[in-house]
């Protein structure tokens, strides 16, 4: 999209005189052709009684120079003020040469006088302006003067003059005016439409781009914009919908069902009134294909006279209202969480004290499944603090190979794997990665751990690979095992939180490690089949 521009000030004001002086020369062109023709028609009789040959052919010549100045203009072969000044000062001479050939009998030439005085102060600039009523006065008084020389009889009065001279400065200096207002208006108008097309096209674009569907309707549910997404969600086609907006087609020869919505939504009005018009929630709006989520918003103050219908997925709807509810439940088990601590360590002491003082095997075996209940409770507990602070990472740069060399070796100590069926494959680069040390030294626990937990034990049941080439710009890293694979009854929730088939899980495992994945900028994916399951951790290098 290219937004539109308005020129520099100087050329846009160039222009638009240069419009101006194209109407000037049609006016003297007329005014040429109206005295000449009239000159010819009228001969021996016209206005000039005593040398009508002389006079025609000044008004030849002056239609001759009316022509060529057109044409000038018309190819812009000369500079704008030269051109104007030129030829307000022939016109000034044609006119007072004018007014004295037709004698006294025809002082109404001298109006031609004040038009063109007016033309050229509207084009001109302010100096220029006076300057052309100057040398007009000035030939008035020195043709009345040579009038009044030439001829004795004549009464030496200056009336007419002073006041023909005194009405072209007048003019001049208020057509200046009111054409210095019209310029600033005219590039208001100008401005502020350059500015109402980009707003038009912006806000186009804008809507064109967002996720969720537009359609705008006016008064009686007629039609008037969407965008493509409302046509992608809806099912409509272009072609439907831009027939509908150019035939001013209701909103109910398309959608009988959402021109009701939009109806019911309509007439809600009056017992919301005294309410602000406030966003509501979405709808639910099912169609064949899929359910949607309808939300309205009035463009006016009256919900009658135009809406605009906002269209989403209604399965985005029901995520994003998933998310607030598990960040809601997270602040609430973080807390809980702290305050189970605290009882539980209780719990957990006094159980050992028992322990120790007990030797009936019952007793034990009792005191036995409450000590393992209680660890299963502070894992819990543990995994959701952990979940709670997926936020806080001081990520910083791993040499991959040494740190998941070191990892190994410590899971195969602390959960007592022998590591001849828990094998280690390293790759001929070292990359290093950019990562919470912490997380991801939780994420590998978590998954190497779930694999143990479900591979068959045996030699090599259970790898940790690092997969990286050196033209790639990501690393994987790989937990792989040999287990029955994951059932496809699960597949889809197999991240969801407290999601476990095992009786001691805490179901949060896979969960938290891909939630501190994303945390880091990483991706878990897995890939399974009935010979087993690959768990990928997708880290970008440094």
């Amino acid at each position: 999209m290219q937004l539109e521009t308005l020129p520099s000030f100087n050329d846009w004001l160039t222009s638009s005189k240069r419009r101006n002086l194209k109407l000037f020369n049609f006016y003297r062109l007329t005014v040429a052709s109206v005295l000449l023709f009239t000159q010819i028609l009228m001969r021996g009789g016209g206005l000039s009684l005593e040398q009508p040959i002389f006079t025609t052919k000044v008004l030849l010549i002056y239609f001759v120079l009316s022509v060529i100045f057109v044409v000038l203009n018309w190819l812009k072969k000369t500079g704008f003020q030269i051109s104007l000044t030129t030829q307000v000062i022939i016109d000034i001479g044609f006119i007072l040469l004018m007014m004295h050939l037709f004698g006294q009998n025809q002082t109404g030439v001298g109006l031609l006088l004040i038009i063109t005085i007016v033309f050229a102060s509207l084009i001109s600039e302010g100096r220029y302006a006076l300057f052309y009523a100057s040398i007009a006065s000035i030939g008035v008084l020195l043709e009345q003067t040579y009038n009044l020389n030439l001829d004795e009889s004549l009464n030496g009065n200056y009336t007419n003059a002073v006041l023909l001279s005194v009405a072209c400065f007048a003019t001049a200096w208020l057509a200046h005016t009111l054409a210095r207002r019209m310029q600033t208006s005219e590039r208001l108008a100008s401005e502020r439409g350059v500015d109402i097309a980009n707003l038009a096209k912006i806000n186009a674009l804008i809507t064109q781009e967002m996720p969720n569907g537009v359609l705008v309707v006016g008064e009686a549910q007629q039609l008037n914009h969407y965008n493509q997404q409302f046509t992608a969600l809806t099912g409509l086609s272009d072609a439907d919908l831009s027939d509908a907006i150019a035939q001013k087609k209701p909103l109910s020869a398309l959608t009988p069902a959402l021109s009701i919505l939009l109806t019911e939504w309509a007439a809600a009005e009056q017992e919301n009134k005294g309410q602000e018009n406030k966003q509501a929630d979405a709808i639910k709006f099912s169609l064949p294909h899929r359910d949607l989520g309808i939300r309205f918003l009035p463009t006016s103050q009256s919900r009658a006279s135009g809406a605009i219908i906002f269209v989403e997925d209604w399965s985005q709807v029901q995520t994003q209202a998933h998310q607030v509810k598990l960040a809601a439940l997270g602040r609430l088990t973080a807390n809980i969480a702290h305050e189970i601590r605290n009882p539980l360590s209780a719990i957990s002491h006094a159980n050992q004290l028992l322990q120790e003082d007990n030797s009936d095997p019952t007793t034990l075996r009792m005191l036995q499944i409450i000590s393992d209940n209680v660890q299963r409770l502070d894992q819990i507990i543990k995994d959701v603090l952990e979940l709670n602070r997926r936020d806080r990472t001081n990520q910083e740069s791993i040499q991959l190979q040494h740190f998941i060399t070191e990892f190994y070796q410590q899971f195969c100590a602390v959960e007592k794997i022998d590591p001849a069926t828990f094998t280690l494959k390293l790759g001929k680069d070292d990359p290093a990665i950019f990562f919470d040390r912490r997380h991801i030294n939780q994420i590998l626990w978590n998954l190497c751990k779930n694999g143990w937990r479900h591979c068959q034990k045996n030699k090599g049941s259970l790898v940790l690979a690092i997969k990286s080439g050196r033209q790639s710009q990501f690393v994987n890293i790989q937990i792989i095992d040999d287990g029955e694979g994951i059932a496809p009854s699960i597949q889809s929730h197999l991240f969801e939180p407290f999601m476990t088939t095992e009786k001691s899980g805490t179901g949060l495992g896979l969960y938290i490690a891909r939630e501190l994945a994303e945390a880091n900028g990483a991706k878990l994916d897995f890939t399974t089949a009935n010979t087993g399951t690959v768990f990928t951790l997708n880290i970008n290098k440094v």
